[in-house]
């Protein structure tokens, strides 16, 4: 309740250990794949820091991997997704159903910043815009290097 209503009035929730440390093993090897190429996802993957020159001419400034769950069967039956639709169906309702996936990747030394944007503006034309978005930290993200920020607030 208490996060349903921070949630109402910030627009954010920090949900400390989501995962669990073997999990998170399991989804850094699958991305670690996709990364590499060892799974093809070049239709879906882009350079989400194309603003600027690449830093690395063989490596994406932030790469960015559209709907994962299409290239690993049973990707979007792991816990990650099912913990962050439960948690989604706690604090709008139990009609809430998965809707997309992305892998966002920003490789060391390139030194590129991820525009600020709200969700929102990529979403198509929509009657129900209720919506939960679940960022999930594989890596120990901190302010010096680079962690999600929220605004406050932001979403109203």
């Amino acid at each position: 309740e208490k996060g349903a209503e921070q949630f109402s009035r910030d627009g954010y929730l920090v949900v400390n250990n989501l995962i669990w440390k073997e999990e998170v093993d399991i989804y850094k090897d699958v991305y670690r794949r996709m990364l590499q190429g060892e799974i093809d996802t070049t239709s879906h993957r882009h350079d989400l820091g194309n603003q600027v020159g690449r830093k690395r001419s063989n490596v994406e400034n932030i790469c960015q991997i559209m709907w994962p769950s299409t290239y690993v069967q049973n990707l979007d039956g792991g816990p990650i997704h099912a913990r962050a639709k439960a948690i989604a169906r706690l604090l709008l309702g139990e009609d809430m159903a998965f809707d997309f996936d992305m892998l966002i990747y920003k490789a060391p030394t390139t030194d590129t910043c991820t525009p600020w944007h709200q969700d929102e503006a990529y979403w198509p034309d929509m009657p129900d815009k209720r919506a939960v978005s679940c960022w999930v930290a594989l890596d120990n993200a901190t302010v010096d290097n680079g962690c999600m920020w929220f605004v406050p607030g932001s979403h109203q």
